[in-house]
């Protein structure tokens, strides 16, 4: 039996939602519904608004990990996720936590890297 770990996208997407892009607030909102929704466990998490807008965060799960960094000023922002298929493949709940992501900011996707681990 072979192990495949698992699919992590890494992606770049612009935004005019410069407001969403400027505070981690809606965005952790939106990050716990995603984790309870698709039955993840979460075991720390760190949320940073810089004073001149813009945000990072990192939260780390029992399956991997998600994380953003936003440059409202240029209405941009940087996303990963990587969830491991240990146990279950979690392929489909990466995939859809991408999507809405992508959705919630109605970010229009410029760079997606997809690797099959």
């Amino acid at each position: 039996m072979t192990y495949k770990p698992g699919l992590h996208i890494l992606a770049e997407f612009s935004s005019e939602k410069t407001e969403q892009l400027s505070s981690f607030q809606a965005c952790k909102a939106l990050f716990n519904e995603l984790i309870a929704n698709q039955n993840l466990e979460k075991v720390g998490e760190v949320y940073h608004d810089f004073p001149n807008g813009g945000f990072t965060a990192v939260i780390c799960l029992t399956e991997s990990h998600l994380s953003i960094h936003t440059w409202p000023e240029f209405k941009l922002a940087t996303f990963d996720i990587f969830l491991s298929n240990y146990q279950k493949d979690n392929t489909r709940k990466v995939r859809d936590i991408y999507d809405a992501v992508l959705h919630f900011f109605e970010g229009k996707e410029m760079q997606k890297t997809e690797i099959v681990r």
